[in-house]
């Protein structure tokens, strides 16, 4: 017979598909610090790729440095609040990837503002 301890401490199962907030967040996080890492990439290009252009270079240099440090902190927050372990559910593996990617966004855009004129 199972006591009430068991049942308390039991964990609800989570599904391979269940979106959990833990991992809404990783995703929101991760999407916004790839975009900040293109966004960086192209601030450090001359005049971009084809179409694909930031117009100013200090402006997307900021833009990149912004989308950088919002993921950080939302992976960071992601891995500070995460219950269990990695592949329990949590977005614990998401915030991680998110946090690096946003360290990479921040670099970029840092670099790419070090490198734009100054505007008089």
């Amino acid at each position: 017979m199972m006591s009430i301890l068991h049942v308390l401490a039991a964990q609800p199962t989570v599904d391979a598909y269940t979106m959990s907030p833990g991992r809404i967040t990783a995703i929101v996080a991760g999407l916004l610090a790839l975009v900040g890492v293109g966004i960086g990439g192209l601030a450090l290009m001359r005049r971009g790729v084809g179409r694909l252009s930031i117009g100013n270079r200090r402006r997307g240099a900021m833009v990149a440095m912004a989308l950088g440090l919002i993921s950080v902190i939302l992976g960071g927050l992601v891995v500070v609040t995460a219950d269990g372990g990695l592949g329990t559910g949590n977005g614990l593996g998401g915030g991680i990837v998110a946090a690096i990617l946003g360290l990479i966004g921040l670099f970029l855009g840092w670099l790419a503002l070090t490198r734009s004129p100054r505007a008089g």
